[in-house]
């Protein structure tokens, strides 16, 4: 028997993150995170494309109290697969501070979705540029089924390959959520057909999007001031239908690691007016996952 080559260990995150210049909002949500299980407990999934840093649910606490996040959305990785066991391990060590996001089997029951919600599980992820997790069409049949949960259905795509995405997203059986501002592409600009197709989404209410990520698809070093003019457009356009998240622990990073506490700094210039950043903060996440 030949043994499978291990995925590469990611690096790990700044844990020294720096203070902010501003205080957050009481109640502020960062909206997208990891976080990872010991291995000997949760298990790696054998396709999973990294292996993470160790790092854990402390860690990442630990970096919501000094930045001043006061909740947060644990995003289940591709690490562990569909073991959704260590969010919702995650969320019921947190005294009420974290809600999840889970990846699922197309045959899941209705009573495993059901034990997933009363968790705190408000959602499910496809990622279609990893290809993790369900891909467009099974997540099309999931969305219809936990729609009578008050899910959403969140995916990781590029929207400059959904030109007709307000179409798409017109169909879908239930509301979507798209990570990383739809990982626009900086040198298409925000009048690519894409993105605009994602700003009459998120108008119609039914889509939203994550200010998050901007390393994803950047093509300057930090702070990423390329993907500034796509956060702006996006607040401008539709701040009722806005989330923000660190993506942290930033795994799969190609370049220099960015510090959590920059990137939640570039709110500051993303959504300079504090009423909009206290929206996009904590009345709009409240609503999505049930705070």
């Amino acid at each position: 028997m030949t043994n499978k080559t291990e995925p590469p260990i990611c690096p790990g995150p700044e844990l020294n993150t720096r203070e902010l210049s501003f205080p957050l909002p009481p109640g502020a949500t960062d909206s997208h995170a990891h976080v990872f299980g010991e291995r000997a407990k949760y298990g790696y999934a054998d396709d999973r494309q990294y292996t993470p840093p160790p790092v854990f649910l402390k860690n990442y606490l630990a970096m919501h109290d000094t930045v001043g996040f006061a909740r947060g959305v644990i995003v289940q990785s591709g690490v562990h697969g569909t073991n959704n066991q260590v969010i919702v391990d995650a969320i019921a060590q947190s005294n009420g501070r974290l809600r999840g996001i889970a990846l699922l089997r197309e045959d899941i029951t209705d009573a495993e979705l059901d034990v997933l919600d009363k968790a705190g599980v408000r959602g499910f992820r496809a990622n279609l540029v990893a290809k993790v997790g369900v891909q467009f069409e099974a997540a099309k049949k999931l969305a219809a089924r936990v729609a009578r949960l008050g899910w959403h259905a969140q995916f990781l795509l590029d929207i400059e390959n959904f030109p007709d995405f307000d179409r798409i997203a017109a169909e879908f059986p239930s509301v979507m959520m798209i990570d990383h501002m739809g990982r626009p592409d900086p040198q298409a600009g925000v009048n690519a057909p894409g993105f605009q197709a994602l700003i009459r989404a998120l108008k119609t209410r039914r889509v939203w999007t994550k200010l998050s990520a901007p390393y994803r698809t950047s093509r300057m070093a930090i702070p990423y001031d390329d993907l500034n003019p796509f956060a702006h457009a996006l607040v401008s356009a539709a701040p009722d239908q806005l989330v923000f998240g660190t993506d942290w622990p930033h795994v799969m990073m190609e370049g220099e690691m960015p510090n959590t506490g920059t990137l939640v700094e570039q709110l500051a210039v993303w959504v300079p007016d504090a009423a909009a950043r206290e929206k996009i903060l904590v009345e709009n996440p409240a609503r999505l996952y049930r705070f």
